[in-house]
This record gives C-alpha cells, sequence and structure tokens, in this order.
C-alpha cells in the first residue's frame, strides 16, 4: 500500500511538471521554490583541496615578501615634539601655555638622518587622539558654500561656525575653523632646505570642490580663534593646506601631507627644524609628530599588506600540508559514481 502511494504521488508530480498549460514563468518559480534549479554542485576531493591550498600559498607568499620588502626600503624619521616643545614652567600645565597668546610658541628639534633619504622627502604631520570622524564635528562644513562662496545659503550644517558678528564665515564649520597651524623650517648645515608646499592636495578636490573665486571672509574673527587663519586674498582652491585638512580622517591617528624636500638627504646628515607649536592638542590629550618619509613603488612605509600576504600564504601552505597527511593516514576509496543513485542506471539488475 505504501509503494503504490509513493508512485501515485510521484506520478502526479509529474502530470503538474509536465502539463503544458504552464507557463514558462511559472515552471521556473516552481523548479525555485522546490529548489530543483540547475546548479553547480562540485564535489570536493582531497586532491583538490590540497591544491586549491597550495596554489594559494605559492601566489601569496611572493607577492607578501615582495611588498614586505619594498615598504621596508622606505626611510623614515618620526619625531615628537608635543611634549619637548613646551618650557618647563609649563609642562605641568600645557593648556595655559598654549592659550597664552603673549607667551613665544617657536621651538627647535634637532633630526639625524639614519640612511640616504632620496628626494621628494615627504614632510607629515602627524596627529594621535583626534576624532576627526566624529559625527558632528564630519558634518560641520558647507560643500555649496566651498564651491560658490557667499552666493550659497546652504549653511546651517556649519553651526556653530556658521556666522561671526552677525556676518557669515567663509568657509564655515568646525573643521575650518580647526585648521592646523603649526609650521616648519629646515636647516642643513647653515643653509636652509626649500619646501614645496604646491600639489600636496588632490587635484580633484582643487578643481572640483573649492571655488577659484571663493575667498575667505569673517574667517576666525570670533572671540574663540580655533586653529590658523588665511589669506583673504588667496582663493580657497589655490589654499592646498586647508583643501588636505578638509579631507578627514577615518582613524584618531592619521598623518596629513605638510609639503616635499626636493634634495636628498645624506646618511648621518643633522636637520635643524625651527618649528612654531601653535596648534593645541594639549586640551584633549592628543600628540603631535613631525614625519620625513621616503616613498617607494607601492607608496609610504605600511608592513600590513605584506605581513597580511605572508600570513595568508603560510597558512594555506600549512593547512594543505596537514590536510595531506591526514589524507595519507585515513584515505578512503572514492565513489564508483556508476553505482551511485543519481546515475540512471537500474541498480537492480
Amino acid at each position: 500500500m505504501a509503494g503504490s502511494s509513493m508512485e501515485l504521488g510521484r506520478a502526479r508530480s509529474l502530470v503538474v511538471r509536465t502539463n503544458p498549460t504552464d507557463s514558462p514563468s511559472s515552471t521556473a518559480l516552481n523548479k525555485f521554490k522546490q529548489q530543483n534549479l540547475p546548479a553547480c554542485k562540485p564535489v570536493l576531493k582531497p586532491s583538490c583541496v590540497i591544491t586549491s591550498f597550495l596554489v594559494v600559498g605559492f601566489i601569496f607568499l611572493p607577492i607578501g615578501l615582495t611588498t614586505l620588502c619594498a615598504s621596508r626600503t622606505v626611510v623614515e624619521i618620526v619625531d615628537r615634539y608635543d611634549s619637548g616643545c613646551v618650557p618647563g614652567a609649563f609642562r605641568s600645565n600645557k593648556v595655559s601655555f598654549i592659550k597664552d597668546t603673549s607667551l613665544p610658541k617657536n621651538c627647535s628639534r634637532i633630526l639625524k638622518v639614519r640612511k640616504h633619504m632620496k628626494a621628494p622627502i615627504y614632510i607629515y604631520y602627524q596627529l594621535d587622539n583626534y576624532y576627526q570622524n566624529h559625527r558632528r564635528y564630519v558634518k560641520s562644513r558647507s560643500d555649496q558654500q566651498l564651491l560658490h562662496g557667499l552666493k550659497s545659503n546652504k549653511t546651517s550644517s556649519c553651526d556653530p561656525e556658521e556666522f561671526n558678528n552677525g556676518l557669515p564665515v567663509v568657509p564655515c564649520g568646525l573643521i575650518a575653523w580647526s585648521l592646523f597651524n603649526d609650521t616648519y623650517t629646515f636647516i642643513r648645515g647653515t643653509k636652509e632646505l626649500r619646501i614645496n608646499r604646491t600639489n600636496i592636495a588632490w587635484e580633484s578636490d582643487r578643481d572640483s570642490k573649492f571655488g577659484k573665486h571663493v575667498y575667505p571672509h569673517n574667517f576666525q574673527n570670533g572671540t574663540l580663534i580655533g586653529g590658523g587663519k588665511l589669506d583673504p586674498h588667496i582663493p580657497l582652491s589655490d589654499q592646498e593646506d586647508l583643501i588636505v585638512w578638509m579631507r578627514t580622517a577615518a582613524l584618531p591617528s592619521f598623518r596629513k601631507l605638510y609639503g616635499r624636500i626636493e634634495e636628498d638627504l645624506e646618511a648621518d646628515d643633522v636637520i635643524v627644524v625651527h618649528l612654531m607649536n601653535n596648534y593645541n592638542t594639549y586640551s584633549f590629550g592628543g600628540k603631535k609628530k613631525l614625519v620625513l618619509s621616503t616613498s617607494s613603488w607601492l607608496g609610504g612605509r605600511n608592513d600590513f599588506l605584506g605581513v597580511a600576504y605572508i600570513f595568508v600564504g603560510g597558512s594555506s601552505i600549512i593547512l594543505s600540508i596537514v590536510f595531506l597527511l591526514l589524507h595519507m593516514k585515513n584515505s578512503r576509496p572514492c565513489v564508483d559514481e556508476t553505482l551511485s543513485s543519481w546515475s540512471g542506471k537500474d541498480l537492480s539488475s
């Protein structure tokens, strides 16, 4: 009785599937609901798995070693100066020092070049514990105003730096208001090294996001001064330090390009840096660092990519060896597909 019921059910389903009145769309929908659509269902054999892991390992390892070697060829000099540029009398109260405009903020630092640094040598300032990715900070800007100036009235997002003394601020917002304003001068021997501060911003930002006829207006004229000031006679598209600063960082530790030294520095050279320690990071426990760095075909120094490739490649090779040993120890014969139920052959004969 059970066997006849099953045969009847199969016959009914066959009739339903082969019903000529069914449209192609309904047939495809029925196959989708019953999970009978054509699909690739590979049978992963041990040999295929082991070979795949070996191929991944042999591809990733050379890439990782190459990128790591390229990263290690980059020469960097990093100097933290926020603490060293505070006079001894103010070491216990750094905030009062940085806020007192009557006190001189000039400072000198000595950098020694350990290895030959080939031009161009990039100058960065690095800020730590600085959250440019804060939601209110990121939103406090007006892209329309940066492009069109006073013609744009869409500045409500710039609050609280939208107006000063009843007049609009250009550029408005907290990002522009907190512009980094430390400056650096480099001396080698008796000669001052020339710093090229042009073309440090993205070309797309200069041409498409900052107006060529938009000039700073009523900027940093309030009672509370945030950071650097801007030249009101230079359009925003030419003030590249502002453009670099306005491209906010995603992480609390970041570097931004200050300029380039376009001559080589030799090993054992001594560089004297005269800087103005103007920017206030003491109020929130931030750190300031000066970075000199060369570059490679891969960019600046970053070992993460090479280490990641080496880790994945080495792990793949180790797993392939483990799977090979397990397969040799507990090997099983492959199934004869001619005897399988899906082969379509009559197994009763």
